[in-house]
């Protein structure tokens, strides 16, 4: 076994939220507090204006989104943080599912003046398919937004999981003058700092102390009183297990903007968030405690850094002792790799790591080895479960626009779809070129990266295809009549792998029913069970 020490001190999560909630600016106020940088990213200058530290990408940069999962490591109290900062954009939502496979908790950030949003709720759906541990931040308490005692009630009806406070605001909007931490008995007084951390924070132990009233107001006073009177009466007492097993979402709130309410979610979250757990495979469960390393691929990012045309896997190791330079088996390729340079993230900046435990993400180079959802491990043949691609909702054929620099158009596609941000279909005769995206905002995204980092060019035609399925069948006979019938609406994937593509749902609905011989998949996970049992 392990040292138990190492898992006690790892916790990794992501932070995911509607766009606009202020993710990425949690997630700059925590690297603050983590003294990871000294100022936060979204400062303007007069002469200055600094994007996002976890936006690296171009892109991000112009359009003020993040369209891939940042990976930031920093220390805090003793504790190694690892922390992954999602799209939150719906078109990008694949990426933020796989990266929800990599991490042990999640922080979910809620806009206190629009609620409960659309992408909300999917995410959390996601996370309760996983029984991910989920602690809620309610975000932008110095705006006029719904009363706290409404957003509780709409938390829970929306997003079908109980949820109990852990702090309280005091005041909202014009009159936020605080926050109270109900699970620490402090009461935090609003100073607003945007851009460092206060030293000095005026804490009261006592709600019954008079200095309430000289630092809120006495109507404010008075109404903190009742509220956390009610709130006692009324949600079940908070227990970190309830929350582990994800039965129960504590809530926070505060100000991200303004640096309030952030350092006090941080303490809570290091002291409840659960440490590494096991992780399914198709051949059994692994614990991180078990002395040999194993780990999965759960994003490659190519040209993380322009100017070096790197290719990065970014592995979640589940067990065992990552080393750098040791030797280890890539199952799917049945081929022993070694690393000489691994290393951890912060955003864009990275540095060369010795070792890595179990919680901790590494980043690998890659020459076109990995795939996402590939396996390494000491040599043991394991096949980590549920990091799928899934099926599409829009299709364009790639048109060249620039003959001359097809070579690169070509390789650009392949790596881009590699990522994980789109697929790709190629059509009877290996000439045409389909890429499916879950968002239409994919395909400008892809479109601007092939042309500022391949240097090719091309426009997407519209395809009358609206959904696509992998096929397979118990007898290869059946395919094989069945591909030669449906000729005109089969392509195959990177892998090789035959996909049917409909027209709309009626006509898969028909050809699902015509056709019981032949399985449709939704997913890709089934190619990964399939490479298991060979």
């Amino acid at each position: 076994m392990i040292n138990p020490s190492q898992l006690e001190r790892r916790k990794t999560f992501a932070i995911i939220s509607h766009p606009d909630a202020g993710k990425t600016t949690l997630t700059e106020k925590f690297l603050l507090f983590g003294g990871a940088i000294q100022t936060a990213g979204a400062v303007k200058s007069n002469k200055i204006k600094k994007s996002a530290t976890s936006d690296f990408m171009e892109i991000e940069r112009q359009r003020g989104i993040s369209v891939a999962t940042s990976v930031m490591v920093f220390d805090y109290k003793g504790f190694r943080i690892n922390l992954l900062d999602t799209p939150g954009h719906k078109d990008f939502a694949e990426d933020t599912y796989r990266t929800l496979t990599a991490v042990d908790s999640v922080i979910l950030v809620i806009d206190c003046v629009k609620g409960v949003e659309e992408q909300t709720e999917r995410l959390m759906q996601v996370c309760r398919m996983r029984n991910t541990p989920v602690i809620i931040f309610v975000n932008k308490m110095d705006r006029e937004g719904k009363d706290p005692f409404d957003l509780l009630d709409e938390l829970e009806e929306k997003l079908k999981i109980k949820v109990r406070p852990l702090s309280w605001p005091i005041g909202i909007g014009a009159t936020f003058k605080g926050v109270y931490d109900l699970f620490r008995e402090e009461l935090m007084v609003f100073n607003p700092n945007k851009t460092t951390i206060e030293k000095e924070v005026t804490r009261i132990k006592n709600l019954d102390d008079p200095a309430l009233e000289e630092k809120v107001g006495n109507q404010l006073a008075k109404q903190l009183r009742e509220d956390v009177e009610l709130i006692q009466g009324v949600y079940e007492p908070f227990t970190a297990d309830q929350y582990r097993e994800a039965h129960l979402a504590p809530v926070f709130f505060g100000s991200a903007i303004n640096n309030f309410g952030v350092q006090e979610l941080l303490e809570n979250f290091i002291s409840i968030a659960p440490t590494p757990g096991s992780r399914p495979t198709q051949q059994r469960e692994v614990s991180p405690l078990e002395p040999k390393f194993s780990g999965f691929v759960f994003k490659i990012h190519a040209n993380l850094d322009p100017r070096h045309r790197d290719r990065i896997a970014f592995v979640r190791v589940c067990s065992g002792k990552f080393e750098r330079n040791a030797v280890y088996k890539h199952v799917r390729l049945s081929k022993n790799l070694r690393f000489a340079a691994p290393f951890s993230f912060m955003a864009q900046e990275k540095n060369v790591l010795e070792d890595a435990w179990p919680g901790d993400v590494v980043g690998l180079y890659d020459t076109g080895n990995f795939k996402i959802g590939d396996t390494l491990t000491e040599g043991e043949d394991l096949m980590f479960q549920g990091i799928p691609n899934f099926s599409p909702e829009i299709f364009r054929e790639v048109i060249n626009t620039d003959p001359l620099k097809t070579k690169q158009l070509d390789k650009g596609i392949m790596q881009l779809t590699d990522e994980g941000v789109a697929q790709l279909f190629i059509l009877s005769g290996g000439h045409r070129k389909v890429i499916g995206t879950v968002g239409e905002l994919q395909f400008d995204v892809i479109q601007y990266r092939l042309q500022h980092e391949y240097g090719a060019s091309c426009r997407f035609s519209p395809m009358p295809i609206q959904k696509a399925c992998w096929i397979t069948a118990e007898k290869q006979s059946d395919l094989q009549e069945f591909m030669k019938f449906r000729a005109q609406q089969i392509a195959q994937d990177k892998d090789g792998m035959p996909v049917f593509l409909a027209e709309s749902e009626w006509v898969l609905r028909m050809v699902m029913e015509k056709n019981p011989g032949i399985q449709f998949h939704f997913t890709s996970e089934f190619k990964m069970q399939a490479a298991s049992a060979t």
